[in-house]
């Protein structure tokens, strides 16, 4: 059955991307189990398969993008926080593919960074290959919605004109645990909690730049590709992790992104 023809039957869409017995495949949410799904949400479900308790799968993260654009500064309360004025455009980087983990994978915190921060965020999925897209037309381009952490080597970002590093090291990009593809993203609350403290609570009434304009924005910029995920950026509220910490990315309607955090094994202190 066709992805467009599957969601239009159904209302509140969790699309999951899992492994089981060493198969992965995308599924749909039903309730506390999973529907696995043959084909992809993007050129569209085949067929479905077994229902299964969500215990017995693994997830993964809900897609495997080309790219992550980030959105720096784009809370005027975070913008306030460190210091730095509110753009009046997009201020947007990179993270690498090779960067992003699932639910429950641990974030490995580098030798050579002295403190590694979370940035708890929604991530927009995008559905289809996106060039030059009008405002009135980026909901079109978008599969849905997910939680994001924006891991960030703080120390290395405040002494480094660019992100690319403080952003980009290996399990820096935490991403799911599914994409909700029936939701309002304009009106979300969200919280980030370490150990069960909340570190981080907004809504994303709050954004200055919301979800279709940036989608928008930046496919004038670049060609956004299926499974591209655009992370929105992170309100007021940071703070360093260190090892043993678990945190949690929390978003109304869509659920909970859990990630333990690691030291690096110190078997090298080269940059």
């Amino acid at each position: 059955m066709p992805k467009g023809i599957f969601l239009k039957q159904r209302k509140d869409v969790k699309i999951l991307r899992v492994k089981y017995k060493e198969r992965v495949s995308f599924g749909i949410l039903e309730g506390k189990k999973v529907l696995l799904a043959e084909g992809d949400p993007f050129s569209g479900f085949n067929g479905f398969g077994p229902l299964l308790p969500l215990e017995e799968v693994r997830l993964l993260p809900p897609v495997e993008p080309t790219k992550i654009i980030g959105v720096g500064l784009n809370y005027r309360d975070h913008a306030e926080e460190v210091g730095l004025e509110v753009p009046s455009e997009p201020l947007i980087f990179l993270k690498p593919s090779t960067s992003v983990i699932g639910p429950e994978e641990p974030i490995i915190i580098p030798t050579f960074s002295q403190r590694v921060d979370y940035e708890g965020e929604l991530a927009i999925v995008i559905s289809k290959r996106a060039k030059g897209v009008s405002l009135e037309e980026a909901h079109n381009y978008i599969l849905g919605y997910t939680c994001f952490n924006d891991v960030t080597a703080r120390d290395i970002q405040i002494r480094e004109k660019q992100w690319t590093r403080a952003k980009g090291y290996d399990t820096f990009a935490p991403l799911g645990p599914w994409i909700e593809t029936e939701i309002d993203p304009m009106n979300l609350n969200l919280e980030t909690l370490v150990n069960g403290e909340r570190r981080q609570l907004s809504n994303t009434r709050n954004l200055i730049f919301n979800p279709f304009k940036l989608v928008s924005f930046i496919s004038h910029i670049m060609t956004l590709l299926p499974g591209d995920v655009i992370a929105t950026g992170t309100p007021s509220g940071i703070g360093p992790l260190t090892e043993g910490d678990i945190v949690e990315v929390k978003i109304e309607r869509i659920g909970t992104l859990r990630n333990p955090v690691k030291a690096h094994p110190r078997c090298s202190n080269s940059t």
